[in-house]
């Protein structure tokens, strides 16, 4: 059983000029990611546009992110998003008997179900599977909150639930209090396109799952804060801070930047998003070209066309 932790991008979704699901790029794309360094790959994160996928896309995809991640010795992470429990439970147990080495699982939160209901629809699809299950808390997008107490006596009863992927805003208080309340036992992740990425690994975590185009930024920042670099860390976060902040004003607009950034990078051929999506200008193309290409010059990518 794979341990997983350090940098677990989420994987874009890759589509044709013509909207459909760009199997050649995903295959690239998650190659390239285990490839360069990653320490696993997490398909169906809220940056994957997994809300967009039909149920045959996303069984197709889950299919070929598992076997690539065998061919290559990677980790493959495999989001659970059903709202229903029934439907989340086979859900689960398919990518379980696909060979996916952990699940995320996004609680539901469509008509905002109460915490009791949550904690047992979390329960259930742990003690439906053997593999480990990472719990993700995203309340800006998901707009449920719930305490850390809830997540303790999860994986106090459930031996599978051993991750979280901590999203609130801010994140870091809520991982302190989980290290805490757990024993330092729960391994925490940070999402939020590692805007917090310092101060969470400071506080204890283990990893980030942030977009998957700038990869190999993470992957430096990560790598040079464990072997004792952490003033440089933090320099090589503060750069790329910049961009982040440009490209990350709401969900889609990542979305859109992060799949312009893989496409100038030569990893997936089409930036195409599903629509609806974000809608670019003049200005945001023309600030966010200033930045891509600082970050070119310093990490050798294609540059801004």
């Amino acid at each position: 059983m794979k341990e997983i932790k350090g940098i677990c991008p989420i994987i874009a979704t890759p589509f044709t000029p013509m909207g459909e699901v760009d199997i050649e790029s995903l295959k690239n794309l998650v190659r390239t990611l285990i490839l360069g360094g990653c320490h696993g790959v997490t398909l169906f994160g809220i940056a994957g546009e997994y809300y967009k996928l039909t149920d045959e896309e996303r069984q197709n995809m889950a299919g070929i992110t598992t076997q690539v991640c065998r061919e290559h010795n990677g980790a493959a992470i495999l989001s659970v998003t059903d709202h229903a429990t029934e439907a989340a439970i086979k859900t689960a147990v398919r990518y379980e008997q696909l060979g996916a080495d952990c699940l995320m699982l996004l609680p539901p939160f469509f008509l905002k179900p109460g915490e009791q209901a949550l904690y047992d629809h979390i329960k259930a699809v742990a003690e439906a599977v053997d593999i480990p299950i990472m719990v993700q808390y995203a309340p800006a997008q998901t707009g449920v909150t719930i305490p850390v107490e809830t997540f303790v006596k999860l994986a106090d009863e459930c031996t599978n639930i051993k991750y979280f992927k901590i999203e609130c805003k801010p994140p870091g208080a809520y991982i302190t209090r989980m290290l805490e309340k757990t024993k330092g036992r729960a391994g925490v992740f940070v999402g939020n396109a590692g805007f917090q990425l310092i101060e969470a690994i400071d506080r204890g975590a283990v990893g980030c799952m942030p977009g998957c185009s700038m990869y190999d930024v993470y992957l430096k920042i990560y790598q040079e804060y464990r072997q004792g670099n952490r003033e440089q860390a933090i320099q090589r976060h503060g750069r790329l801070l910049g961009i982040l902040n440009h490209i990350r004003q709401n969900e889609e607009q990542i979305v859109a930047f992060e799949k312009r950034i893989l496409r100038l990078r030569g990893i997936i051929k089409s930036d195409y998003c599903r629509h609806p999506t974000f809608v670019s200008d003049p200005y945001y193309d023309k600030l966010f070209g200033h930045f891509y290409n600082q970050m070119a010059e310093e990490y050798m990518w294609n540059g801004y066309e």
